[in-house]
């Protein structure tokens, strides 16, 4: 029992030991205030997420900041194997990372990793077109402001894709639920990279070609879905954005741009037919429109984070539209929002549904009484929807003679629906109040 209890100070927690850099410049390598820690990693360690067989483990991941070249440092004080134990062994740290990391591309010399890092860093481009450049603080007029490039690629295009393989990485310690995407030229990248220059200490100038470097900052994945007879339907499946480029409002004008450009640059065919009846796409959003040859785009079960950023973007635009006027939205959802809506935007009927009842709660009178009695029953309708279509389905089994008993006990009672349903309305008006909070704080 005690050599049992001995062995619980060799289980490392993975998040607690796995630190990341991103190396511009070789002093980086020893930079602490560039440190960031991953959000999860089960999906590399397991549900449990701990390491077994070490004690003061650490894990150290180093990525050149442009093409993402990897370094991987274990280290540790003592290793389980070292005891005396009935066949127990460490766990496999190395072949756990590498498992993640395509055709193990990655170093464990750093004086290699150095060398890798000054050779290709000088004279790495982002691989693809660009489709958007912004600056941060947006008006770039500030001192310090930062610029960043955005590329739509192909998974077709082979030299983009072995740069990918670096990318997705991060997405196991940052996507839940992440698998690599399989190489088919109907998914579309578009990564962001942040472009900037070495400090003239070299007596360089301004401008610089030979200056200029590029670092990583993250990307949208985006599937061409077949939609009928002879148009597409964009899903946008992973967005990644790497920690220290976070709450810089990169994942908002990237999911805008995506959905404004989807498939404006690529060169990617959808399928020989396809490009017969639609010749090779243009790189404005006008000729999208104006082609109809998108029925909407869609996301992949949005995390929370992405769904609040995409009904913010929505939201925001559909505020300008004719069909979304404070009459309008008042009078209730109607035909005219979702035309509108999709032609417009390309906003699918689910979510165009969702900027309906946020834009509605705000220009909903919360003190007046009935105004607001008419919002709440109209949201909780919409919540109730399912529930009730599958009461209806029972009764009309039973009608038909279907014993539904063991399906109808199964089911919350009106009064214990109502409780959840409350809940439920109350839960969703916070989550609009925050969008409506982030359109009034852009005026």
């Amino acid at each position: 029992m005690s050599q049992l209890a001995d062995l619980k100070g060799y289980v490392s927690y993975a998040l607690d030991c796995t630190r990341f850099r991103l190396v511009r410049d070789e002093s980086d390598v020893e930079n602490e205030e560039l440190v960031f820690a991953p959000e999860m990693a089960h999906q590399i360690f397991g549900e449990s997420e701990s390491i077994f067989g070490y004690r003061d483990l650490k894990i150290e991941i180093m990525a050149s900041a442009g093409p993402l070249d990897l370094y991987f440092d274990i280290s540790y004080a003592k290793k389980v194997e070292e005891l005396q134990t009935e066949g127990l062994k460490a766990d496999d740290v190395e072949k756990s990372l590498a498992s993640i990391v395509e055709n193990a591309s990655y170093y464990t010399n750093l004086d290699e990793f150095k060398r890798v890092h000054a050779s290709k860093a000088p004279s790495f481009r982002p691989v693809g077109t660009k489709v958007d450049e912004f600056k941060h603080p947006l008006d770039g007029t500030e001192p310090g402001s930062r610029t960043f490039e955005v590329y739509v690629s192909s998974a077709e295009d082979a030299e983009y894709m072995k740069f990918h393989t670096r990318l997705e990485m991060f997405s196991f310690w940052y996507i839940d639920g992440f698998s690599r995407v399989e190489i088919d030229p109907l998914w579309l990248f578009f990564t962001v990279y942040e472009r900037y220059e070495l400090e003239n200490n070299n007596g360089s100038v301004e401008g610089d070609v030979s200056n200029v470097r590029y670092a990583t900052v993250g990307y949208v994945s985006v599937y061409q879905y077949y939609s009928y007879p002879n148009k597409v339907r964009p899903r946008i499946s992973q967005i990644l954005i790497l920690p220290p480029f976070q709450k810089l409002g990169i994942a908002t004008r990237l999911i805008k741009h995506v959905c404004i450009n989807l498939l404006s640059a690529s060169k990617a065919p959808f399928c020989e037919s396809f490009f017969r009846i639609f010749p090779p796409l243009q790189s404005t959003y006008d000729y999208f429109r104006k082609k109809d040859n998108i029925t909407d785009i869609t996301f992949e079960e949005p995390i929370e984070a992405i769904q609040h950023i995409r009904s913010v973007v929505d939201a925001r635009r559909c505020k300008q539209l004719p069909a979304f006027t404070r009459e309008k939205l008042l009078a209730g959802f109607s035909k005219e929002m979702l035309h509108a809506a999709r032609e417009t935007y390309l906003i699918n009927p689910k979510q165009c549904r969702v900027v309906y009842e946020i834009l509605r709660l705000g220009v909903t009178d919360l003190d007046n009484e009935e105004q607001y009695r008419a919002y709440r029953l109209e949201v909780k309708k919409r919540l109730n929807m399912n529930y009730s279509r599958h009461r209806r389905d029972l009764a009309r089994a039973k009608k038909r003679g279907v014993d539904v008993t063991a399906a109808m006990c199964g089911l919350p009672s009106v009064s214990e629906r109502i409780e959840s349903l409350n809940a439920e309305y109350k839960e969703v008006e916070e989550i609009y109040g925050q969008v409506l909070q982030k359109l009034l704080a852009e005026h």
